[in-house]
């Protein structure tokens, strides 16, 4: 698999709290340079992005990283975000409420923000690391139902990032529409090419300029 390859499916990804635009800007000219997918940041930086960088793809967080907002408040975050230029985003889902077996409010929610999103992708993080197979399996028939577009391992701040499993245990239970985004702890090429051939359509990585790039 070419380097190439690998950058047209990662999510070039910058979340962390202290973000500074110096660094949003160096993501958005490396993903540009490199053509990755799109960048993953924070949505305070979607409409500076916009205006600076016309052809760089914009994904965003809703709900992140914890996912237990209100969903009026994740549908508005997508709405603004969208607004402000974003073309897909990514939102948590409420871990609380799977755990409390309530499925329908989840199911619920995950069709609002289909609906806020409207034509733009949505991906559903499910954040694997607090789930057990039953319920992972459960969430991969809720997001097919809602019609979202990808369901998304992990937010890359929960107790554990993507397992391989995980990819194959969703592409088995998973209507064929719906893609799979691996995200958390993807740093190396090796894990990179595993993933994808796994069955994950897109990468959420912070380390693939600094790892593809250096070799």
């Amino acid at each position: 698999m070419t380097s190439e390859e690998i950058f047209s499916r990662v999510d070039h990804t910058l979340l962390k709290a202290a973000a500074s635009w110096a660094e949003i800007d160096k993501l958005c000219y490396e993903a540009a340079r490199y053509k990755t997918a799109s960048v993953c940041v924070p949505p305070s930086y979607v409409k500076p992005i916009k205006e600076a960088f016309a052809d760089v793809v914009i994904c965003t967080v809703i709900g992140f990283p914890l996912g237990y907002n209100l969903t009026a408040v994740k549908a508005f975050e997508a709405k603004e975000a969208i607004a402000g230029g974003a073309s897909e985003v990514d939102m948590v889902i409420n871990v609380g409420e799977v755990k409390n077996r309530n499925f329908d409010a989840v199911l619920a929610e995950i069709r609002t923000l289909r609906e806020a999103a409207g034509t733009h992708i949505l991906k559903v993080i499910v954040e694997t690391c607090y789930l057990d197979t039953d319920e992972k399996i459960k969430l991969c028939g809720l997001v097919s139902d809602a019609g979202a577009d990808y369901i998304k391992t992990s937010t890359g701040f929960g107790q554990a990032g993507a397992v391989l499993n995980d990819i194959l245990l969703f592409r088995k239970h998973l209507s064929p529409s719906v893609k799979i985004k691996a995200s958390g702890g993807i740093r190396t090429r090796e894990a990179m090419e595993a993933f994808i051939t796994a069955g994950a359509d897109r990468i959420g990585s912070s380390s693939a300029v600094a790892v593809l790039v250096r070799e």
